[in-house]
C-alpha cells in the first residue's frame, strides 16, 4: 500500500432489498441494480470509489433478506454510523440489516461462503393478493403438497444441475478449444415444502433450499418443476430422470423472480454479521 493511501479495513455488512426495483445484484452498466446504488452512495461517504463483492448474484425482480457483502473502507470510520448512513441514502428500496469488521482481513462475500439459502413463496388461491403480489407467485389452481415433498427427495445430494440451470453461453474460442464451460455440480443440503396461512386466510407455500452455491436460474427452475408434479402433470420420480438428462427442456417452467428470496448466507464464524445496526 502506498504511504500516502489511507489505512483500510475488510467490511461485512448484511443488506435486505427489494428486487423488484433493481436489474439484479451486479453492476451493470445504464440500469440501476443493487450493487451500483450501493457503491454510489459509499463513494458519496467516504468520498471516494468503493468495491463491493455480493455472496449471490441475484436477477432482476429477486430479493434479499440477508445478502452480504464485503469491500474495504477507511479504518478510521465508525462501521454502525456508516451503515445507518447508508441506510437513509438507500431505503426503501435497500437497507443495512448489520454491519461489522470482519475478523479476517480476507474475508471474501462470494468466496469465503460455506452456504447459501433461499427461499420461494407461493400463494396457492383462486384469488390473487394485491398485497402480497410483489413477493409471491400466484398459482390458482389446487397443488398436491404431499407430491412435491416426494419431488424434494432426489434433489438432496451432489448432483449436475444442468438441467435447472441457465448455462452461461461459451466464446467461439472456448468452443474451439472443446472448453466445456463452467461446471453445474452443485450440493443441496436442504430442499422442503412448508404450508402457511395468510394474514388474509389464503394458501402460502414457502420452498427452502440450501446448497453450497446455485448456477443461474436453479432455485426458480425447479421451483417450477416442483409445482409441474404438485399439479399433476408430473411424476415425483420423474425428477430424477431430469436430473440425469441434464437438459433444460426435460425441466419445467422457470418461476418468475418475485417469489424468490436470497435468505441467508453462511460462513465459518457464522451465518452474518453478528452488530445488528440500529435507528438513530
Amino acid at each position: 500500500m502506498n504511504v500516502n493511501e489511507p489505512a483500510t479495513r475488510r467490511a461485512r455488512l448484511s443488506v435486505a432489498y427489494d428486487g423488484s426495483q433493481f436489474h439484479g445484484f451486479a453492476m451493470n452498466e445504464g440500469v440501476r441494480t443493487v450493487a451500483g446504488d450501493l457503491a454510489a452512495a459509499l463513494a458519496l461517504i467516504v468520498r471516494g470509489p468503493i468495491e463491493i463483492t455480493g455472496a449471490g448474484r441475484t436477477d432482476a425482480g429477486v430479493h434479499a433478506w440477508d445478502q452480504v457483502i464485503s469491500c474495504d473502507l477507511p479504518a478510521d470510520i465508525e462501521i454502525d454510523a456508516l451503515a445507518r448512513r447508508l441506510t437513509k441514502m438507500c431505503a426503501p428500496g435497500i437497507v443495512v440489516r448489520a454491519a461489522s469488521w470482519a475478523s479476517d482481513p480476507e474475508f471474501d462475500a462470494r468466496f469465503s461462503a460455506l452456504w447459501r439459502r433461499y427461499r420461494y413463496t407461493i400463494l396457492n388461491d383462486p384469488t390473487p393478493d394485491p398485497f402480497l403480489a410483489p413477493t409471491v407467485w400466484h398459482v390458482a389452481s389446487p397443488v398436491n403438497l404431499d407430491l412435491m415433498r416426494l419431488g424434494c427427495d432426489p434433489l438432496m445430494g451432489e448432483h449436475d444441475f444442468s438441467a435447472f440451470c441457465r448455462k452461461p453461453k461459451l466464446s467461439r474460442d472456448q468452443i474451439e478449444r472443446g472448453d466445456p464451460g463452467p461446471s453445474m455440480i452443485r450440493r443441496v443440503t436442504l430442499a422442503q415444502w412448508s404450508e402457511h396461512t395468510s394474514e388474509h386466510g389464503a394458501r402460502l407455500l414457502r420452498f427452502e433450499i440450501q446448497a453450497n452455491a446455485f448456477c443461474h436460474q436453479m432455485v426458480r427452475s425447479i421451483v417450477g418443476t416442483l409445482i409441474d408434479v404438485g399439479l399433476g402433470k408430473m411424476s415425483p420420480g420423474a425428477i430424477s430422470g431430469v436430473l440425469r438428462s441434464r437438459e433444460r427442456s426435460s425441466a419445467g417452467t422457470v418461476a418468475p423472480p418475485q417469489g424468490l428470496t436470497l435468505w441467508e448466507v453462511g460462513y465459518p464464524d457464522g451465518p452474518a454479521p453478528k452488530r445488528t445496526v440500529r435507528g438513530g
